[in-house]
């Protein structure tokens, strides 16, 4: 991934006017088509407004109509500032932190975050080749994982815990998603919409995957029971892995998330890790998810 610093970001985006024309060319590419002149016209920058007008008849285009900025009161640099600083850290950043360095208030930082997540809720193909499939307990008190353990292999979760379900690629990408139990039937529909057929498969013991042969899979099972982590080529480490990444930013950086929105955390990690090997700055890919004019 080519590296994008704070100079580089200082550099771009020092005004709310950079930080306008980079939406404004993001949205329009090939140029402001204005529906009064029915065609691709010149546009000027309107002094002390968020909008370009037509040279030709006036028309005015918002360039961040219908996007995260849309009614902001917040500066769009301190938009832009925010999204850099969630960009370049791999274990996330809170809105304490956000608060204390751009000045905003903990509530506006906590709706940017909120909004900025929107953005990293994207479609991913069906995964294919070798994929770990696993799920694992988040939030409530930790103070008997040995019951979580149990739960896992029996499919009933915890009381007081998230479960979330995923599934990864090796040397791929990952999905996951907050689950209401991790039982075969709320599990199977999940494999099989993002898991394409004939795919090898592994997983550790637990029942609910019992089905997954039956279904056109390959499936290796590791038996985590009997303390075997690894046989030759079954494991779910990579899948495990990614878990300990989540925990890991979610209690160290946000400490505790809700249940209601735990789906959007876990989507802002599965960006991350998605998108690791891009060449292009994850900045910059964050920026590219801002919904392009059509």
């Amino acid at each position: 991934m080519n590296k994008y610093t704070t100079k580089d970001f200082e550099k771009e985006f020092s005004t709310d006017e950079t930080c306008l024309e980079w939406i404004k060319n993001h949205r329009y590419p090939e140029g402001i088509t204005c529906p009064k002149c029915d065609k691709v016209t010149k546009h000027h920058k309107v002094v002390g407004r968020s909008c370009y007008e037509c040279d030709n008849c006036g028309h005015q285009v918002f360039p961040i109509a219908g996007t995260i900025f849309h009614k902001s009161p917040t500066p769009l640099r301190v938009w832009f500032q925010v999204i850099y600083r969630m960009a370049s850290t791999r274990c996330g950043i809170s809105a304490k932190q956000i608060q204390r360095e751009t000045g905003v208030t903990y509530k506006t930082a906590w709706r940017m975050f909120k909004q900025i997540r929107m953005l990293l809720n994207e479609e991913t193909q069906p995964l294919v080749g070798e994929v770990e499939l696993d799920e694992t307990y988040m939030g409530g008190k930790a103070i008997n994982m040995h019951a979580v353990k149990r739960a896992k292999l029996t499919g009933r979760g915890t009381a007081d815990k998230t479960a979330v379900f995923g599934a990864v690629e090796r040397k791929g990408k990952v999905i996951a998603m907050k689950v209401p139990n991790t039982d075969r039937i709320t599990l199977m529909p999940h494999i099989q919409k993002n898991v394409a057929p004939t795919t090898t498969v592994y997983t550790d013991e637990m029942s609910a995957y019992d089905p997954l042969n039956q279904n056109g899979y390959n499936h290796q099972i590791i038996n985590h029971s009997e303390r075997i982590y690894v046989r030759g080529n079954v494991h779910t480490n990579t899948i495990e892995g990614f878990w300990s990444l989540v925990k890991r930013g979610i209690d160290g950086v946000y400490h505790s998330v809700s249940p209601q929105y735990l789906q959007s955390y876990v989507n802002e990690y599965s960006f991350r890790y998605n998108h690791r090997k891009d060449n292009t700055p994850m900045f910059k890919v964050v920026l590219n998810q801002i919904q392009p004019h059509v």
